[in-house]
C-alpha cells in the first residue's frame, strides 16, 4: 500500500532514541522531509545524520518542550525550512516514578511527568496547527501509552498524564475536523527497549525475587499475543495514522499493545 507520505512535511519531538527514532526513520523511508526536534540536539543530529546519509531530509531544531515561545520557534523554522507543515508526531515524554503509590508519590514528581507529558504536545500542536488551518490539512498523532486507558498501579502519575493526553487529543480532533485535520493517539503498551528493561522489568524483578527476563515474560503473558510491543509497531501505527489511507479517522485511541488495554 502506497502511504502517500512522499514529500510530506513532518515535525518529529523526541526523536532521539528508542521509538522516537524508529518512527523517524520510518518517516524518512516512506520520503517525508522531516523537522527534528528535542532539548538534546547532539543526540537527535545523530538520528539526523542516518537519515540523511540515506538519502533523505532531515533538520535539526533544539527545543524545550515545556516553553510555548520554544515551541513556536521550532513550527517557524520547519515552516521556512520547508514552505509547510503537514504532519506532527508528539513521541516526547517521561515515564514519572514507577513503583510508587500515589500516597508515595510527591506533589513535585506528579507536576513535572503532568507537564512533559500533557502540557509538550499542547504547546506544539497550539503551534503547528494555525498553519495547518490555514493550508487546510494536517496530520496530528499523539503517543500515548495504554495506562492512560487502564491505568496502572504504581504508575499513578504516568497514567494521569496519559489519560490527559487522552481529552487533548479528542478535543483537538473536534475543533479542528472541520479544517480537514486529523488529530489521533496512538497507545503503546510495554515497549521492549532500555526503559522497559532496566526500570519496568528491574522493579518488578525487585519486588517479586524474580530475573528481569522472568519480569518480561510475566508482562507478555497479560497480553492476547503473548508479546511485548517493539518499536516499529508504534511507528507502523504512527505511519498509518498520519497517512490519507486512514483520512477518516479522528479523535481515536490506537492500542498498539499486543492485545492488553481492550481485552
Amino acid at each position: 500500500m502506497n502511504l502517500q507520505l512522499k514529500d510530506k512535511v513532518g515535525i518529529v519531538t523526541g526523536p532521539a532514541k528508542g521509538m522516537g527514532a524508529a518512527i523517524t526513520k520510518a518517516f524518512a523511508a516512506e520520503g517525508s522531509r522531516l523537522a527534528l526536534i528535542g532539548r538534546d540536539t547532539d543526540a537527535i543530529a545523530v538520528v539526523a545524520n542516518e537519515v540523511r546519509a540515506a538519502g533523505h531530509d532531515a533538520i535539526v531544531i533544539g527545543c524545550d518542550l515545556t516553553d510555548p515561545k520554544q515551541c513556536d520557534a521550532a513550527a517557524a523554522q520547519t515552516k521556512a525550512a520547508y514552505g509547510r507543515i503537514d504532519i506532527l508526531v508528539n513521541v516526547a515524554g517521561g515515564s514519572g516514578p514507577i513503583g510508587k503509590t500515589g500516597v508515595e508519590t510527591t506533589p513535585e514528581e506528579f507536576d513535572d511527568i503532568i507537564k512533559l507529558n500533557m502540557n509538550g504536545c499542547f504547546h506544539t500542536m497550539r503551534s503547528v496547527l494555525p498553519s495547518m488551518i490555514a493550508q487546510r490539512y494536517g496530520k496530528i498523532v499523539n503517543v500515548g501509552g495504554t495506562f492512560g486507558m487502564r491505568g496502572r498501579s504504581g504508575r499513578m502519575a504516568y497514567s494521569a498524564s496519559k489519560w490527559g493526553l487522552r481529552g487533548i487529543t479528542k478535543s483537538f480532533a473536534l475543533e479542528v475536523g472541520q479544517h480537514n485535520i486529523n488529530v489521533n493517539c496512538v497507545a503503546p503498551g510495554m515497549v521492549d527497549g532500555p526503559r522497559f528493561r532496566d526500570k519496568v522489568c528491574a522493579d518488578m524483578a525487585k519486588k517479586l525475587g524474580i530475573t528481569i527476563e522472568e519480569a518480561m515474560e510475566r508482562h507478555a503473558a497479560d497480553y492476547a499475543l503473548k508479546r511485548v510491543t517493539v518499536d516499529d509497531d508504534v511507528a507502523n501505527a504512527c505511519l498509518f495514522l498520519a497517512s490519507d489511507v486512514s483520512r477518516q479517522i479522528t479523535g481515536v485511541d490506537l492500542p498498539v499493545d499486543g492485545g492488553w488495554a481492550m481485552v
